[in-house]
């Protein structure tokens, strides 16, 4: 059984692979024998992972990339297919971290397009790169990160809800459109998993995880494994899903807004 969780002869592509749940993904795919191609702005973190993958023995390209650019997405997918003659999975990894939290009246054109560009816009241009080598070879793999807040709302994150809601939409497209060649696509929706990113909600994340039900966050870690699942022959038939990886959270109504999922009975008899 375990043979068909091998990533062996794989090609991956994974954008903002150099930092965070992009990083901690690429090092379980290498460990399952994927080559990898990690994609990302800036140049320093992605060379560093690139390394960590070629000490496992597996080839690696760091390509700097800004993926709200379709010029650039599509120059990082011809130098993977120069490199390495295909492409089977592609991870869109790649958001706007710390998208701000603006009152709908505040919210600029500029911050609007440049939100929906990095959470929605970059996953599209990075699938349509792909499609046609993925559909030409018969087969390929599209997985897309989107978040809990695909699923719910947050409070004045216009852009990050509606970036990342619209990626499981796209999921759902792609399932329909490609799975006759082939070609699967399937979404990942973290809740809060705290990372270098997330060193800003300081002392809170203790309280915060008292109220999911495991009672503590997911780590980087533990997305790993779940990558790998939807990369390999082992999720052949999973088309057009999501998995949700966020302790309960959302079944139990909880996200980290500032947003109280009840109210004391108490308060309740003061109304």
């Amino acid at each position: 059984m375990l043979d068909r969780y091998s990533m062996d002869g794989k090609v991956t592509i994974v954008t903002g692979g150099g930092t965070g749940l992009g990083r901690a993904m690429v090092r379980a795919l290498a460990r399952a024998g994927s080559d990898i191609v990690v994609a990302s702005r800036r140049p320093g973190p992605i060379e560093e992972t690139a390394e960590e993958v070629r000490e496992m023995g597996r080839r690696a390209l760091a390509i700097p990339t800004d993926v709200t650019r379709s010029g650039q997405v599509n120059g990082m997918v011809r130098h993977c297919l120069q490199e390495f003659g295909k492409v089977d999975v592609l991870i869109n990894n790649a958001a706007q971290l710390g998208a701000p939290r603006t009152p709908i009246w505040d919210m600029t054109d500029d911050e609007w397009h440049y939100g929906i560009d990095a959470n929605l816009t970059s996953a599209f241009y990075c699938s349509r790169a792909v499609a046609r080598a993925m559909v030409s070879q018969g087969s390929g793999k599209i997985i897309n990160v989107s978040s809990g807040y695909g699923l719910r709302g947050g409070r004045n994150m216009y852009t990050y809800t509606a970036g990342k809601g619209g990626m499981i939409q796209l999921t759902r497209t792609l399932a329909l459109s490609l799975g006759p060649y082939g070609v699967t696509a399937n979404t990942i929706c973290p809740g809060f998993i705290p990372t270098r990113g997330t060193e800003s909600f300081g002392g809170s994340l203790p309280r915060m995880a008292d109220r999911v039900p495991i009672g503590e966050f997911p780590t980087p870690a533990d997305i790993g494994p779940i990558a790998v699942f939807l990369a390999s022959a082992a999720s052949n038939y999973m088309n057009g899903e999501h998995i949700t990886i966020d302790s309960g959270g959302l079944a139990g109504g909880f996200a980290p807004t500032g947003y109280a999922p009840s109210i004391p009975l108490e308060e309740l008899s003061r109304r």
